[in-house]
This record gives structure tokens, sequence and C-alpha cells, in this order.
């Protein structure tokens, strides 16, 4: 099973611009692990894996999300 959070290191890894910074959403199996993840943290049944990748896929969304907002910046030349 590939790891929710290597989908956006391979896409940051690729090379990017503005654009396609604001274009990037992860996928739809991306969300369903990162939901299942979620919802085991609730149950309080991670494992010591899961809440690692958990931990990385939160992180790198926040860096994302402010990737966003710099591209938004720099496409209006501010």
């Amino acid at each position: 099973m590939t790891k929710a959070h290597e989908e956006i290191i391979s896409f940051i890894a690729s090379g990017t611009t503005s654009q396609s910074v604001l274009a990037f959403f992860p996928s739809s199996e991306a969300k369903a692990r990162v939901d299942e993840l979620i919802q085991k943290k609730k149950a309080d049944s991670l494992t010591a894996d899961e809440a690692s990748e958990l931990e990385d896929y939160l992180e790198l969304e926040h860096l994302m999300r402010m990737a966003k907002a710099k591209a938004r910046t720099l496409q209006r030349g501010e």
C-alpha cells in the first residue's frame, strides 16, 4: 500500500509551477487512506507506523496549504 504522503512528496520532487501548485489536490485514494487513518485514531487503534504516516501527511498538507497561498501571491505579482 502506498502511503498517503508519498503522493505529495512525488509532486514536489517532480518540479512545480505556481499553476501546478494551485491545481494540486490529493487523489481519492490518498483521501480515503487519510480518512481511514483518522477513523483509526478516533477509535484509538492506530499502530505506530500508521500514526507516523498520518503525522507525515498532515505536516505535508499544511506545507501545501502554505505553498498554495504563496503561489496565489506570486500569480498576483505581489
